[in-house]
């Protein structure tokens, strides 16, 4: 742990050159968030200390991603960096496959949406990082719970990128995250409902990002090089805590990590104290050396996962369908106008419509058509070509995504054991 004292300056180096490694594209992972609902009854909320009795049984599997439990007792099971795609979901749908063998016994499984459409947000994590967290989202209203302990996504990593310019250049990389990050919430839009009612949004869980806290679930400017526009809204973001050893974690309210840098009050911030406000920011896409794309909705069935993580990846590092991916989404910045994602009117659009808009439908149609020619130049096999074949038939080319297979939510009946 590295305790010495932090300058501004020095904080601003390490932003620039932590947040952004690159280099040529050769590695993929992916990040999944589930919620864990009664197998046979998944009306019912399951009490926190079933789920710490079947999360301790998870300790004793041999798995090759690490495994870790949500604020709301969601798991997330998060691939090692992977060489290719068929890799990554090689090793990642071996590990699934065990972790729902193991909950079945408990009588538990594993769900994909992207919001929990029947139960409040309950907090299972007890800790000082969990309760600085919930203190902080709550002055801006109840989204934040939802995030920390109902919400659950499918992240896809991949590499920054080139530092030169071109297809596969970081810079570009960076601006097409964020234009196409719009018509990935739009395609895989998967959680219409919130205890029982419809929200009026294709994902609901988008729309909670996009209502947290004003700046740390926000994206920052993208009229400015990468490094320079991430370091400078890590150093304006509020702090949401600083750690003690004892007594709960706290920060004075609207507390900068810049303003902290040069007060050196409550107490002087070090590097690890640096680390850790990075941990605290959530925006849609999160630089840690490789990009972190966390818009997506989690997808329903086993392998749905599967869908955006190949479509992502294919769009990104095969050059060829990289190139036509930017073209087109580039004329989406005009609509995005100069509110950062997801705030702007193209990603407020994207949660509210789903591909039921026309111009995120269109562009969706055309990045699917690309992705599915890149995917055999990926090595992926027929059968999660077919399967991104069927998402696009199913739902891509017919302007819809996964929340409109939602029925209207009934009253539920009572369940009696």
């Amino acid at each position: 742990m590295n305790t010495s004292e932090l300058t501004e300056t020095e904080a601003d180096d390490l932003l620039r050159c932590i947040c952004f490694k690159t280099g040529p594209p050769r590695t993929v992972g992916v990040e999944l968030e589930w919620l864990v609902h009664d197998l046979h009854h998944p009306r019912l909320p399951v009490p926190h200390d079933r789920l710490e009795a079947a999360y301790a049984a998870l300790r004793n599997l041999s798995l090759r991603s690490p495994l870790t439990v949500e604020p709301g007792g969601q798991l997330e099971l998060s691939s090692l960096p992977a060489a290719s795609l068929m890799e990554c979901i090689s090793t990642v749908s071996a590990d699934l496959a065990a972790v729902r063998a193991a909950l079945k016994e408990r009588g538990l499984a594993l769900v994909g949406l992207g919001q929990d459409p029947w139960h409040p947000p309950r907090r299972m994590l007890r800790q000082a990082r969990y309760d600085a967290m919930e203190a902080h989202l709550d002055r801006t209203g109840p989204a934040g719970r939802a995030m920390m302990c109902s919400s659950a996504s499918v992240q896809v990593c991949i590499d920054a990128g080139y530092e030169e310019p071109g297809p596969l250049g970081f810079g570009r990389r960076w601006l097409m995250a964020h234009l196409l990050g719009a018509v990935l919430v739009a395609a895989f839009a998967n959680s219409p409902v919130r205890e029982d009612k419809l929200t009026g949004w294709r994902s609901t869980r988008q729309a909670n990002w996009s209502d947290i806290d004003p700046v740390c679930a926000l994206a920052p400017p993208l009229d400015e090089p990468p490094r320079q526009s991430w370091a400078a809204h890590v150093l304006d973001a509020p702090v949401m805590c600083v750690r003690a050893e004892e007594g709960p974690w706290s920060a004075p309210p609207g507390l900068t990590f810049r303003q902290w840098l040069r007060t050196g009050l409550p107490r002087p911030p070090t590097r690890t104290d640096l680390d850790y406000h990075l941990t605290t920011l959530f925006p849609p896409v999160r630089p840690r050396g490789h990009l972190e794309l966390r818009m997506i909705d989690a997808q329903p069935g086993d392998d749905g996962w599967t869908v955006p993580l190949a479509v992502t990846s294919a769009l990104f590092d095969d050059p060829e369908a990289a190139e036509f991916a930017y073209r087109t989404v580039k004329p989406l910045a005009e609509r995005a106008g100069s509110l950062p994602a997801p705030r702007n009117p193209l990603w407020r659009a994207a949660a509210h419509d789903g591909l039921a808009d026309p111009e995120l439908r269109e562009a969706a149609t055309a990045c699917f058509t690309a992705a599915l020619g890149a995917l055999p130049r990926l090595g992926a096999s027929p059968e999660l070509q077919d399967r991104v074949a069927a998402f696009s038939d199913r739902y891509v080319v017919r302007g819809r995504c996964p929340a409109d297979d939602t029925p209207s939510p009934v009253p539920p009946k009572d369940i009696r054991i």
